[in-house]
This record gives C-alpha cells, structure tokens and sequence, in this order.
C-alpha cells in the first residue's frame, strides 16, 4: 500500500512535479482543486510551489502576499518551494531588491519557510525528502513537538502577521484581531474603518492601507 498520499492542485497539472511523484514507489497522487497550496502531503505537510517566472508574476499582481498570509494562518505544516535557477530569474524581469524584498516579507515577517530547487523533478524529491523528515522527528520527539492541536496557534499566526504592518504591535494586533475578527477583514477595511481601533490615528491607518495596496517596484539589473 503507498506510505505517502498527496493531494496535488489540479492547476499544477501540466507541471511536471505530479508525473515525477507517480515515479517514486510507495507515493499516491491524486489530483483535486485545493483551497490552498499546490500540494498536501498526508494531509499534514502543505506545499506551495511556484516556478521563477510565477514567482515573478505574483509579485507583480499582489496574489503574492495575498497567497503568503492564507499560507501563514494555516495550522499545517507548510513551506513555498522556489523552483528555478538564475537564467528564469534574468529573464522574468524582476531585480535582486524586489525579489529579496518578496523573500524577507514571507520568510521573516510571514513566518513561511522557503526551500529551493532546480527543476521539477527535485522539487518532488524536496517534497518527499520533507515527509520523511517529519517521520522521523515525530518518531523521536512526539510528546513535545506533535502533541495535538494548540488552541492558540491559529491566534498567535493572526498575531504576528498583522505585527509586519507599519507601526502595529502586540497590543495593536490584539485590538485589530478583536475588532475585525479575522486578518482577512483587518487587510480588507479602509481608512476610517481602521481608523475605528484605539490607537490607530489618520497616519497609522494610512500606512497600513499603503503597506496592502502598493505594487511592488520592479527593479531590472544593469546590464
């Protein structure tokens, strides 16, 4: 019987990740629209995969950041795969700042792990490799590291992604958390919506609506 049972995002179809997973023994793939992530590992290990060039474009667009902060406030244990190498990131047309910009607003900010790879069959590899991995810690520390759900993970999560918005703190997000009643609804308000919280003046609320709406620039290396 396979070990391994993935969930694979029927857009990821015309990739090649899906046919390189079918080719390791003991994996199970079965193709289904997820709501979140590219791909669910034993239901436990959710994935987002994007190549350079998507990377480069959901950037470009703001699905980035919107996809980012879902992917942080899921229970799951989940990281971004970034697959490609530095000819797909030259001829994409985005620079080295924007790119590290995007990388330290989903790595420290966002709390979301990014892992690397080359092509698609590594990425499958990476994948699995992960799943392994988790095996084996839970093997050796499950009272501690895998002991259930924690009610306030979910709230901690919320906390800290509304803390990388200009001028927010602990307190802040609490009031926020409170106010609105999810990120999604605190992301989404306007102005005098904001404005509506103790504590956030004209100045605070504008930055934060300039923190969610502003495109991020794209900077082209000289050449």
């Amino acid at each position: 019987m396979p070990s391994i049972h993935i969930l694979a995002d029927d857009r990821e179809n015309q990739s090649l990740v899906i046919e390189a997973l079918r080719h390791h023994d003991g994996v199970e793939v079965t193709v289904s629209r997820l709501e979140l992530g590219d791909y669910l590992l034993n239901n436990r290990l959710l994935f987002e995969r994007k190549t350079m060039r998507d990377f480069a474009a959901s950037l470009q667009d703001g699905r980035l950041f919107d996809q980012g902060i879902r992917l942080a406030a899921s229970p799951l244990h989940k990281a971004i795969i970034l697959e490609g190498n530095a000819r797909d990131l030259a001829s994409c047309g985005i620079g080295r700042e924007a790119l590290q910009g995007a990388l330290i607003t989903l790595t420290l900010f966002l709390g979301i792990p990014l892992l690397r790879a080359i092509d698609p069959q590594e990425t499958a590899k990476l994948m699995l490799y992960a799943d392994l991995q988790f095996d084996r810690i839970a093997g050796q520390a499950a009272p501690k590291l895998f002991a259930g759900k924690r009610p306030r993970g979910k709230r901690k999560t919320q906390q800290r992604i509304l803390q990388s918005l200009p001028g927010i703190g602990p307190s802040t997000a609490d009031k926020l958390l409170e106010h609105f009643g999810s990120v999604e609804a605190v992301l989404a308000a306007d102005g005098p919506a904001l404005q509506g919280v103790e504590g956030i003046g004209a100045v605070r609320a504008k930055a934060i609506r300039w923190a969610v709406e502003e495109s991020w620039p794209v900077y082209r290396s000289n050449r």
